[in-house]
């Protein structure tokens, strides 16, 4: 399996960039956010990476972050989310948006992507939702703060799905989340939660 690539940025089309890695080309279908962020034509750059295998090809898909790669593998274990699906989500929204969406219930975000009406983004938040209870994600939280707002717990499980989104593990998502103020806005957890993990790259 093709974990990433690294190589000269050579090309690029509305869904695909080609990266020549050693005289090799290779075309990598990607979103229009990572298309934006690539620096110009002739810098060496690299790609995150999936390959996928189906009876009548090979396709490998790139991304500039790590967390859309995650976002893009979540994305497609949804039943009926094919690659393309994923990738028209990602172009129209952030992995940070999509985490946030889910986290909340709010499929209407996801709307935004071309191509997914509303019974598609329901049962991206729905089925994922679902995978994150099924790999141990708390549905509660004890805030330890007797003052604090009653949806305070929501809020924090909501931010741990969303960073489960990003490809946290659970426990992980939670040591995140446990460093923010349960009474913020779920945006706020996550931002902080977001800000956290990135020292730790």
């Amino acid at each position: 399996m093709i974990y990433s690539l690294t190589g000269k940025y050579v090309a690029a089309e509305p869904n695909f960039v080609v990266i020549d890695c050693g005289g090799v080309g290779f075309q990598c279908f990607t979103s229009m956010s990572t298309i934006a962020r690539l620096p110009q034509q002739g810098s060496t750059v690299t790609l995150y990476t999936y390959m996928s295998v189906t009876e009548n090809a090979i396709t490998l898909y790139g991304f500039s972050q790590k967390t859309e790669l995650s976002c893009f593998k979540m994305l497609i274990s949804v039943s009926g989310i094919g690659p393309k699906a994923a990738i028209s989500i990602l172009s129209k929204l952030t992995p940070e948006d999509v985490a946030l969406a889910v986290g909340s219930g709010d499929y209407k975000a996801i709307t935004r992507a071309n191509g997914v009406g509303p019974k598609i983004a329901q049962r991206v938040v729905l089925e994922l939702k679902d995978k994150f209870k099924s790999m141990g994600a708390p549905s509660d939280i004890s805030t330890g703060n007797a003052g604090g707002a009653s949806a305070a717990p929501n809020n924090a499980a909501a931010a741990i799905n969303a960073l489960m989104v990003l490809g946290c593990q659970s426990s992980e998502a939670a040591k995140l989340v446990s460093k923010s103020d349960p009474s913020l806005p779920t945006e706020e957890i996550i931002r902080l939660a977001l800000i956290e993990m990135a020292k730790g790259m």
